[in-house]
């Protein structure tokens, strides 16, 4: 048999800089301008995909990275801040976007893609990734060990 191809969207490390094939741009963080007043809101999105890393060495425990898929309602909105806070199994994310306070923004859907790594390290076991609520259940396998 053929080896399995993993789509570029479920592959720990794999990112598309500027845009995906589906036309959605890649987001970034980047400062607000300091002159301006914004209102912040839970940012919307439709997929995520969760992406288990290798562990290194002899680790057990794998780095997690997550690309999440939506589209800004307007021209305006841009990516605010990513908080995360862990207890076990459980992971919280709150992602925001941000708009100028009282901008006229034209209401055209702006499809984006945004990568973002979980902080620590996960041991083999199932956990729970809530972003902004809602729940992305996920897990991460035992590596297979070599017997010499």
């Amino acid at each position: 048999g053929r080896p399995v191809e993993v789509p570029p969207d479920e592959r720990f490390g794999h990112r598309f800089e500027e845009r995906g094939p589906e036309g959605r741009r890649t987001l970034h963080i980047t400062p607000p301008d300091s002159a301006l007043t914004y209102d912040v809101f839970p940012i919307v999105y439709d997929t995520v995909h969760i992406r288990v890393g290798r562990p290194e060495g002899n680790e057990t425990a794998v780095p997690v990275e997550v690309l999440v898929k939506g589209a800004f309602p307007d021209a305006c909105m841009e990516l605010h801040d990513v908080r995360q806070q862990r207890a076990a199994h459980l992971i919280e994310v709150e992602i925001t976007m941000r708009k100028p306070r009282g901008a006229v923004c034209a209401a055209v859907l702006r499809p984006y893609r945004f990568y973002f790594m979980l902080e620590g390290r996960y041991e083999p076991g199932a956990y729970t990734l809530k972003i902004n609520g809602r729940a992305h259940p996920f897990s991460v396998r035992p590596v297979a060990t070599e017997t010499s």
